[in-house]
């Protein structure tokens, strides 16, 4: 029987990143995973839907944008098997990295199903029914998420799908209903919106994104109706037929109107829920919440004392980044080290075109807790930068205490919203107030002006450039 220091259940973004740092701090490390290295992130998750939303930009471009840039060329066609294909060989290239960081840091890759027989012997059942046993010292829960599922909306992989079956279909939808208007059911919604499918998105809240400012969910909307995709919001779903060749939905919204959708692929995208039921945590009493997470305190130790448990299967935004987070800081708690995290500090993104991003306290929050605060915004269109590319719909958003000037969120929609959003996070890790962002040079003509734009109004209400 093979030893380990530390053990790690699940090889996606918080796994794999967790088993790097313990192998890193010197523990003797494991990592066991059913399927695919990167697990649902960089398989059908994160970086699948990336490529398919860069593919339909360069296409929607070509498109709608060429001929004013000066680029005259033949009416572009969607190849969609090249386009699946070069997705497919991202992942893959993104796999065997995965795969050669396992190696470099002298990690074993256990292939198949990890159990727990008690708290310091997992077994692993491989694909074939071979069994092998190892014993832990410490095991790391980082099994992940899978998709949610409606009673009355049951996916059957083939017209009512989830988000798996969106990024391998064999035909462009020619429409498309979303159930759901959270950052999944956007993101595949935009990449075949701009394919040329009619998209209808059904959200049972009063509006899109919930969880985010509710400007950035206006605004997204408002550009997102734009390009022509449709919305019914406050509504709920009461049934999904398939009808063999297309899908019939059937909904009431809030006000009691009855409204029956046809399409020919329904896709379900109302959220994720954690995985755990192969773990055998009964085996061991570890605990789950109600919403089967498993309970960890504050240092992502579970009621067992050496096991913990990281990512989606914990309470928490489901995001890989934050699972990576927590990866690290338990291999380093492990070694005796003082990690921490901000979890007010991780920011959430949508990577629809323009993309959405959002950290720290939205709007809505501080109003709620009764802080009082500022608000300093700048748009897009006000931006050389944005004007030179086409890119001018958005703004950034600055929200600061309006006694102390402390930033205290910190919201963008617009070009590159995902990599700006990284200028909030360092701000707000070192506690910067508005007048610092405002004091900071920020290179012109770039997006990032908005960002000190959006600062100086909300320091004094003095933006430059609007």
């Amino acid at each position: 029987m093979s030893s380990y220091d530390v053990a790690v259940i699940g090889a996606g973004p918080g796994g794999y990143v967790a088993a790097i740092r313990a192998a890193q701090l010197g523990f003797k490390t494991a990592i066991i995973e059913k399927e695919s290295l990167g697990g649902t992130c960089l398989n059908v998750g994160c970086i699948p839907s990336k490529a398919l939303l860069d593919s339909s930009h360069h296409y929607y471009d070509a498109v709608n944008h060429f001929k004013e840039h000066g680029i005259e060329i033949d009416a572009p066609k969607v190849n969609f098997t090249q386009m699946i294909a070069r997705k497919a060989g991202v992942v893959d290239t993104n796999v065997a990295g995965i795969k050669y960081l396992m190696s470099k840091n002298n990690i074993d890759v256990l292939e198949g199903t990890g159990a727990f027989k008690d708290a310091t012997h997992i077994v692993v059942t491989a694909k074939d029914g071979s069994t092998q046993e190892i014993e832990a010292k410490n095991t790391i829960i980082a099994t992940g998420s899978v998709s949610s599922e409606l009673p009355f909306a049951p996916t059957d992989k083939t017209r009512i799908i989830t988000s798996t079956e969106a990024l391998a279909l064999s035909e462009v939808p020619k429409h498309l209903i979303v159930i759901g208007g959270g950052v999944i059911g956007l993101e595949l919604g935009s990449v075949y919106l701009r394919l040329g499918s009619q998209v209808t998105v059904v959200e049972y809240a009063d509006r899109v994104i919930p969880g985010m400012d509710g400007a950035l969910s206006k605004e997204l909307t408002k550009v997102l109706k734009k390009q022509g995709m449709k919305f019914h919001t406050s509504t709920g779903v009461t049934s999904v037929v398939n009808n063999g060749n297309d899908v019939t939905l059937k909904a009431t919204s809030k006000k009691g109107e009855e409204i029956e959708i046809n399409g020919d692929y329904a896709l379900v995208a109302v959220g994720r829920r954690a995985f755990t039921g192969s773990l055998g945590l009964e085996n061991v009493g570890v605990e789950v919440d109600e919403r089967g997470r498993i309970k960890t305190n504050d240092h992502l130790q579970t009621n067992v004392s050496n096991i913990y448990a990281i990512g989606d299967v914990v309470a928490g935004a489901m995001l890989a980044h934050k699972a990576e987070e927590e990866g690290v800081l338990v291999a380093e708690q492990l070694a005796g080290q003082k990690p921490h995290i901000n979890y007010n500090l991780i920011p959430g993104v949508v990577y629809t075109w323009p993309e959405v991003a959002g950290v720290g306290k939205t709007e809505e929050q501080l109003k709620e807790e009764g802080v009082e605060y500022k608000v300093g915004s700048f748009p897009f269109k006000a931006l050389g930068r944005a004007r030179a590319s086409m890119d001018t719909d958005g703004f950034a958003k600055i929200l600061a205490d309006k006694n102390t000037d402390e930033i205290l969120g910190m919201h963008i929609i617009g070009a590159r919203a995902a990599d700006l959003i990284a200028e909030g996070v360092v701000a707000m890790e070192f506690r910067a107030s508005a007048e610092d962002l405002t004091r900071m040079s920020h290179a012109h003509p770039t997006f990032s002006e908005a960002i000190k734009e959006a600062a100086l109004a909300a320091t004094d209400n003095r933006p430059i450039h609007a």
